[in-house]
């Protein structure tokens, strides 16, 4: 860490004894749930959240840093087709896993994380839109507070980059209070998870850069927008 800064089983009644009229709401049962893959969320072993149908033909792994543009323009071009044409239709999973750059990275990653899988996508969207801002504030908080951050506890670092990026206002707008926001930044459980993605990003996965994206456990090569992952993840979708 110091060198970045540093799903259940549902259980299913059957009523064996209630005959073919149980069958038509079973049935409805079912498509309703097809419906809705694009709620469905969960947190994997090593710490990712992983969006849609657990069965889905094509299983699509994203590496993002929150400091990284193009990770930022994709998600502007591709979260809504995404999320209507591909988690909605049980046709794609999504796997997010965090690829972290630098101190700022790891600032936004937790408190992306902050709310659990549930309002992940939503607050990490929002953090996205707002990177020109909260960027640029963080660059020059950190070229003028380097050297005094060398010496403080890393999650009262990450606080500091908090409010030096304006992330902890983002973020507070978002309905967390400053105790939650305090409280997520200094979760050593969640640090460990995040350092740990970035391990298996860039050391063993060692992938080029960000966004990277896997198709089916599968690097992608040479892709880091919309218009070159779309006919790869749709051939393995259909």
């Amino acid at each position: 860490m110091k060198r970045i800064l540093a799903i259940g089983l549902a259980a299913l009644a059957c009523g064996m004894a209630a005959g073919s009229s149980a069958q038509p709401a079973q049935k409805s049962a079912q498509k309703a749930a097809a419906q809705n893959w694009g709620a469905r969320v969960g947190a994997l072993p090593g710490g990712s959240y992983v969006f849609g149908n657990p069965a889905a033909k094509a299983k699509l792994v994203e590496y993002l840093s929150y400091t990284c543009p193009h990770c930022a323009h994709f998600v502007e071009e591709a979260s809504a087709t995404l999320r209507r044409d591909y988690l909605a239709k049980g046709t794609t999973s999504i796997e997010v896993r965090h690829a972290l750059r630098d101190p700022m990275d790891l600032t936004a990653a937790l408190l992306a994380r902050c709310d659990g899988p549930g309002r992940f996508l939503g607050h990490s969207e929002a953090i996205f839109a707002a990177q020109s801002s909260w960027f640029a504030k963080g660059v020059a908080f950190h070229s003028a507070n380097a050297e005094r951050l060398k010496g403080l506890p890393i999650s009262q670092t990450l606080a500091e980059y908090a409010k030096g990026t304006g992330l902890d206002a983002l973020m507070r707008g978002r309905g967390l209070a400053q105790a939650r926001i305090d409280a997520c930044l200094a979760d050593k459980k969640q640090q460990d998870l995040l350092a740990g993605m970035a391990q298996e990003a860039w050391s063993q996965r060692k992938i080029g850069g960000t966004p990277a994206f896997l198709i089916n456990g599968t690097l992608v090569p040479q892709t880091n927008d919309w218009a070159a992952l779309k006919p790869k993840l749709d051939a393995a979708a259909n």
